[in-house]
């Protein structure tokens, strides 16, 4: 299956369960595989027959900004299904890390992976 890949986007939200990590912002570190047909883009070289990268992270950047999740299994979830709704993707591959969050660790984070819904 072809695919687009987004590695290591930056994204800024409000996500945890308690204090201190609801009382401010967190950066986010998002990594995504996007599994679609390319036969079409691939013939016409046109955009519009795609899935624009940019327009995906722009997307994930502001979703994140304006959510406000207990988990990243939810938040990545909620990505997931947005992707799904504004995109033709087949399946997706999404990892969401926190930096240095818990102790004597560089991230800690969750791998999701979802089919589009039949």
């Amino acid at each position: 299956m072809d695919k687009i890949i987004i590695t290591e986007l930056i994204a800024t939200g409000i996500v945890g369960v308690e204090h201190p990590e609801r009382d401010f912002p967190q950066e986010l570190i998002i990594n995504a595989e996007i599994n679609y047909d390319l036969s079409k883009i691939e013939k016409s070289d046109d955009i519009q027959d795609g899935i624009s990268y940019s327009y995906i992270a722009k997307m994930i950047r502001q979703l994140v900004s304006e959510s406000s999740f207990f988990t990243l299994e939810a938040l990545g979830v909620f990505l997931i299904e947005q992707i799904f709704t504004n995109s033709t993707a087949q399946a997706i591959r999404m990892r969401i890390e926190k930096e240095k969050f818990v102790k004597k660790t560089r991230r800690v984070g969750v791998e999701i992976y979802r089919e589009r819904p039949l």
